[in-house]
């Protein structure tokens, strides 16, 4: 059976493509943050998955704010990087699973969860800076990334968004989903988006470096509390986007040691964390965890 191994989460600032694509990853105030990849980028390297599941929110790209659904899996065997307004990043196409991700949306929708059916869309940078930040700069021509990518978009953006503990019930769907797929294939599902950061209103520019770590050490050592944290602490605490972080629940939810909504077995190891203030007026955060 297909078996999901080790989830990665980290935040996917627009800046942080931006610094990419134009090569200033070297430059003073952002060498620090990529340093703190280079684990990460050699970890994949030693781990690599057959598939990534990727949980990231759209940016109004793919989806207007005249229709956003609140869970969308892609089915399709393919995404072009999407045109943000300043040109389509110069990355790879990422290329889909269709069966696998046809199955767990079968699966994920028989355990009661609705989700929305994409078999075309653009990405945007929600999804391809952490492909750049695990992967490294590729080529967008000769160059690929390094396994299928099963995008999945959750609505952070526009007001009612889903719970934290919805997040986390729905990643053990998924691994349940996953495990039922006859094929033997290592997967690596990934949460994106946070940390603390607003970017509009007289709070503009908010960061919250004790909340952020604080909540890393719950979602890490008792996620169960983690996926409690109502939506107004978020918002209160993170900023207006720091809701974003409910993606990464969906993640956590998924490893071994979650099951009925508990913790049952060893908590998952914690291979590697990051947290570096600031990148464009945002915190960002990085972990890697393993199962145990």
């Amino acid at each position: 059976m297909a078996k999901i191994t080790a989830s990665v989460y980290t935040s996917h600032v627009p800046a942080i493509g931006a610094a990419m694509d134009m090569g200033k990853t070297q430059e003073a105030y952002w060498q620090p943050l990529f340093k703190g990849y280079d684990y990460s980028k050699q970890w994949l390297k030693d781990n690599k998955p057959d598939v990534i599941f990727l949980v990231y929110n759209d940016h109004a790209t793919a989806f207007s704010l005249d229709m956003i659904p609140t869970f969308a899996i892609g089915t399709a065997a393919e995404y072009k990087p999407a045109d943000e307004g300043y040109g389509a990043r110069p990355v790879p196409v990422v290329k889909g699973h269709p069966e696998l991700a046809s199955h767990i949306a079968q699966s994920v929708i028989q355990q009661d969860f609705d989700l929305t059916i994409v078999n075309k869309m653009d990405v945007d940078h929600g999804l391809t800076v952490p492909l750049s930040l695990m992967c490294g700069e590729q080529d967008p021509v000769k160059g690929a990334w390094p396994c299928p990518v099963i995008p999945f978009a959750v609505n952070v953006v526009q007001y009612p968004v889903p719970s934290g503990q919805r997040c986390f019930n729905l990643g053990q769907a998924i691994r349940k989903a996953v495990e039922s797929y006859d094929e033997d294939l290592n997967i690596h599902i990934w949460g994106t988006g946070g940390m603390s950061h607003q970017l509009q209103g007289a709070r503009a520019g908010l960061i919250n470096r004790e909340w952020d770590n604080h909540w890393l050490d719950l979602m890490i050592n008792d996620p169960v509390a983690c996926a409690q944290t109502p939506h107004i602490d978020y918002v209160r605490e993170a900023g207006s986007e720091g809701i974003e972080l409910v993606m990464w629940l969906i993640a956590r939810g998924a490893m071994a040691d979650v099951n009925g909504g508990q913790v049952t077995t060893a908590l998952p190891t914690v291979k590697h964390r990051f947290y570096h203030v600031p990148a464009s007026n945002t915190a960002v955060g990085h972990v890697i965890l393993e199962n145990a």
